[in-house]
């Protein structure tokens, strides 16, 4: 875990209210894992108070001190609005890698990755570091969802990497007009994946975690809520064991990313 004021090196806008940010980090964060995530804080001025969560969205190294970190993030708050505003020379509070991340695959079968709205930001790191063994290339899908077109980010980012795209939206604006758990139950039934990894909204992933349970299939979600500290003090990311009504877990330290027998999705 790094502690480091770090310097933006970068920063675009990549819909109407979506926005990737490069900073320069430590070299540790070559080492990160994919699902694990960043507390950042802007250091001036009181608003927001507390640091917060951030998918690392990217990792490379730069050189032999210095990696580049990215973040996707949505404008939705004083928070990100003011990080929307940030420009490459400031400077930013960022505590991490922290969390646990994806596990790596199981030795066949294909790979699904599943991903609606924001909860893309993650799932380009995986599929960097998935696609990194060419003989697994071939046997990665990707699934995006969203409500409408703009909301199908970093479509190119996986069609750089070769890997083919299932795209859904509610509104039917691009790809098919359905949920994205429709496109990844009918493949299922045609070539059942060795592993599933998911993030997005809640409902989603309770879907996809159902097919564990339906298919006898092996499910990581990576789960967003809010988190204050990120260093499992504040207790406030709490999630429920499926096993043990009486023992919570939590998404800081044993996640964000879980095995969806192990946690209650909503």
């Amino acid at each position: 875990m790094i502690d480091e004021r770090m310097e933006i090196i970068g920063a675009e806008p990549v819909s109407t209210d979506c926005y990737r940010m490069t900073l320069q980090a430590h070299i540790g964060y070559a080492d990160a894992c994919p699902g694990q995530f960043v507390m950042v804080r802007i250091p001036d001025g009181v608003t927001p108070l507390l640091r917060r969560p951030f998918s690392i969205h990217r990792s490379r190294r730069l050189s032999a001190s210095q990696a580049a970190l990215e973040i996707l993030y949505r404008v939705v708050g004083k928070g990100t609005r003011r990080l929307a505003g940030c420009r490459p020379g400031d400077r930013l509070d960022v505590l991490g890698p922290l969390g646990r991340g994806f596990s790596a695959p199981p030795p066949s079968g294909p790979l699904f990755l599943a991903a609606g709205g924001m909860g893309v930001a993650p799932m380009v790191f995986l599929a960097d570091r998935l696609c990194r063994d060419e003989n697994r290339q071939r046997d990665i899908r990707v699934f995006l969802g969203g409500r409408t077109a703009e909301e199908l980010l970093c479509r190119d980012r996986f069609e750089e990497l070769g890997l083919p795209v299932a795209l859904t939206t509610d509104d039917g604006s691009d790809g098919d007009q359905c949920l994205v758990t429709h496109p990844i139950e009918a493949q299922i039934r045609l070539t059942p994946p060795g592993m599933i990894y998911a993030c997005g909204p809640p409902g989603m992933l309770s879907c996809i975690a159902g097919f564990a349970d339906t298919y006898g299939i092996r499910v990581e979600v990576s789960i967003e809520t809010l988190m204050a500290c990120g260093l499992g003090v504040c207790l406030a990311c709490a999630v429920a064991d499926r096993r043990d009504s009486q023992r919570y877990r939590h998404a800081c330290l044993h996640g964000p990313v879980f095995d969806a027998r192990e946690i209650l999705l909503p």
